[in-house]
């Protein structure tokens, strides 16, 4: 029998007691099952993703889950980066166990069983030391951390303050809203192009804005500051929104339309 270790929210503990790990999880080709990594003899090898894990886990931290699955269970082992020579394999247990204890570097591997793990095959939960492992990826400690959008965790302790002091160009945060309407008035009439769509796309990220005081912009000369416009006004819940939506959808320039269609706020009519 192989050994491996499924790390999940303290609050997942008894209803795995009870009825086993659900095959929540979904790999690179879509199919559901369980993620877990070969009990090595290496304490912070085994639990190496604890810490990547808990940045999205519960309030409670993790614990560690013991499975026992056959020799000859079909499952998958590979780097989660999935990159040549790192892509998931099909192996059975006892190999997947063998191929990830010969690996010199076996940081950020993860084995993939795609089924549900029985009551029966759990052979116990137990508490872990909720400092183990490293995060965002392997060797990350030293370098400069991302705060684009698709890096960071919304939430997560002291996010808000790393992206104030490493400010993404792209994701913000956004200066303030009197500073972008400062620098809407301060770009001249009609106003440089550039700097309006910088303004606009910071303004884009709010829920709601100064509808009033940046609806005049739809009659701007340049088509790429009225698309910015409707980009930037589609997810807003401001009174008013709609109908200057509906005006650029009937704007003479495709680019203008299409950025109207592109928010889905209109629908057919």
């Amino acid at each position: 029998m192989a050994m491996f270790v499924h790390l999940t929210p303290a609050a997942n503990a008894a209803r795995i007691r009870g009825s086993g790990i659900r095959a929540a999880s979904r790999d690179g080709d879509g199919a559901r099952g369980v993620f877990c990594f070969p009990v090595l003899p290496s304490y912070t090898l085994t639990h190496q993703w604890l810490r990547e894990l808990a940045r999205h886990g519960g309030p409670r931290g993790l614990v560690a889950v013991h499975l026992r699955l056959p020799d000859s269970e079909p499952v998958t082992v590979g780097h989660y980066s999935n990159r040549p020579g790192r892509a998931h394999t099909a192996v059975t247990a006892s190999e997947a166990v063998r191929r990830t204890a010969a690996l010199e570097d076996p940081r950020g591997w993860e084995v993939f069983v795609p089924r549900a793990v029985t009551r029966a095959e759990i052979h116990r939960v137990r508490a872990v030391r909720q400092v183990t492992g490293w995060r965002y990826f392997p060797d990350s400690n030293g370098r400069e951390p991302c705060t684009c959008s698709g890096c960071r965790v919304r939430g997560e302790y002291g996010s808000q303050r790393l992206r104030r002091r490493r400010p993404h160009p792209i994701d913000g945060p956004a200066p303030a809203t009197p500073v972008l309407l400062r620098r809407i008035a301060e770009a001249g009439d009609p106003g440089d192009p550039a700097e309006l769509r910088a303004a606009l796309h910071w303004l884009g990220m709010r829920r709601r804005g100064p509808l009033a005081r940046i609806a005049h912009l739809a009659d701007h000369p340049d088509p790429t500051v009225r698309a910015a416009l409707a980009e930037a006004v589609g997810p807003w819940r401001t009174p008013g929104t709609e109908p200057l939506l509906r005006r650029l959808a009937q704007d003479p320039h495709e680019d203008v339309r299409e950025a109207v269609a592109f928010t889905d706020r209109l629908g057919d009519g």
